[in-house]
């Protein structure tokens, strides 16, 4: 069933953001740390379900499974619903701007 939109949660948007370049599953850990600069450290029980969820939403597909490991990429479904994750949370962050004067 393909992806229905609505918020993203912060693994679904990392995962998405680390698929930019395929990945198996044990470099998709490394990944996304590393595109989150060290905020997301995923384990292989939520990175999975994501996967999983992903898959089903078609926000992304397997490309290669030698049997060993199996390689992830994101489809253009997946990357039109990243655009507009990424949309949406720069209009949060624009919104947010006088917080920016709020004293503490």
């Amino acid at each position: 069933m393909p992806y229905a939109g609505g918020p993203m949660t912060e693994a679904m948007y990392y995962v998405l953001v680390a698929l930019l370049n395929p990945n198996h599953g044990y470099q998709l850990m490394s990944a996304v740390t590393e595109v989150s600069k060290g905020r997301v450290h995923m384990g292989p029980g939520t990175l999975y379900g994501v996967l999983g969820r992903m898959q089903k939403d078609e926000l992304i597909s397997l490309s290669d499974d030698d049997g060993r490991r199996k390689t992830y990429t994101i489809t253009e479904a997946g990357k039109v619903a990243l655009k507009r994750e990424y949309e949406r949370l720069k209009a949060l962050i624009e919104d947010g701007v006088e917080i920016e004067n709020v004293q503490e």
